[in-house]
């Protein structure tokens, strides 16, 4: 689902910016508000905290006809880093364009989008061939909940984002499931991408709290095209099979969107498999953690392992 949240009318002066958390080692794309020096994180969609403001220093690129820059967030003790020694500038003016074109597309609707806890990969120099994991979301909220998305996802590189997603929620895709009404403590399964700015999706299905959803992502030489395989208990739920580019990055997420406030309880991620076209030495140490743990373990640097990831439970505050 989208990744950029708020949305308000920024005009020609709104500046979309990537920037870099030196406490993971990771990229962020957000918006900022109109302040030149200081701006806020508005939307992560690393998962980190969105309340606090920092000040940030413009460094490196833009991209012409838009006001792009890249930030690093700084307080007195960090230092600025040298952008040019830790990605690729395609990859980071891509990313850019990215953020960009998000926050436009969603500046003329009504969604909060907002993230919390995550666990991710990437951005690789390679691409992901291949991806699986089983998703056990745990309890959802009682009562009149607003949406709460959890997926597993992938970034491309051409801007699109590949998300099989379990959603809770009291309306649960239009107050329906695989055809049936909605069940309080039910969550929705659907195989899911959002492309050119478009949320494409797959059929849904209804799944218990301790019910294990598995993603499957695989994408093919061939026609170009990465296929979804959404399963419970074995039986096959949701496809979906689109031509997003290839995929450079994996992460969780836990996605609250419109009035959505209160917790999001523990969950689980087990047999997490993540296999690269091509060796990358580089890759593991790519990863990033908030509120999660999971062991990567790698034989090869071509096929990446995490036994079990346990997502914390997170509260999200009432919406902004």
């Amino acid at each position: 689902m989208h990744h950029l949240g708020s949305r308000r009318g920024f005009g020609t002066d709104f500046r979309a910016a990537l920037v870099f958390h030196q406490n993971i080692g990771l990229f962020d794309s957000i918006v900022l508000e109109d302040d030149y020096n200081t701006a806020s994180l508005r939307s992560s969609p690393l998962g980190l905290d969105c309340s606090n403001h920092f000040l940030f220093n413009p460094t490196l690129f833009s991209i012409p006809n838009l006001t792009l820059v890249v930030y690093s967030i700084t307080t007195p003790s960090q230092a600025t880093p040298d952008f040019s020694k830790m990605v690729n500038r395609n990859f980071l003016l891509g990313a850019l364009a990215a953020a960009a074109t998000t926050a436009i597309a969603q500046d003329s609707g009504s969604e909060n989008i907002r993230f919390g806890n995550a666990f991710s990969l990437g951005a690789t120099n390679s691409y992901i061939i291949e991806a699986e994991t089983t998703l056990f979301p745990g309890k959802t909220q009682s009562g009149d909940t607003p949406r709460l998305a959890l997926w597993p996802g992938m970034g491309t590189d051409q801007n699109q984002l590949i998300q099989a997603i379990v959603l809770g929620s009291s309306d649960a895709q239009g107050e329906q499931c695989g055809g049936k009404p909605h069940v309080s403590g039910e969550w929705c399964a659907f195989a899911s991408a959002l492309q050119d700015d478009v949320q494409l999706q797959g059929d849904t299905f209804p799944v218990k709290s301790n019910q294990g959803v598995k993603i499957h992502y695989k994408y093919d030489e061939t026609s170009g095209n990465t296929t979804q395989t959404v399963s419970v208990e074995g039986k096959v739920v949701s496809t979906l099979s689109t031509k997003s580019g290839k995929a450079i990055g994996f992460g969780t997420a836990e996605e609250a969107q419109n009035e959505f406030k209160g917790v999001v309880y523990e969950h689980s991620y087990v047999n997490t498999t993540v296999v690269l076209a091509a060796a990358d030495a580089q890759f593991a140490s790519t990863l990033g953690k908030t509120g999660a743990t999971g062991n990567l373990v790698t034989k090869d640097n071509k096929t990446f392992k995490v036994d079990k990831i346990v997502i914390a439970e997170y509260s999200f505050p009432a919406s902004v």
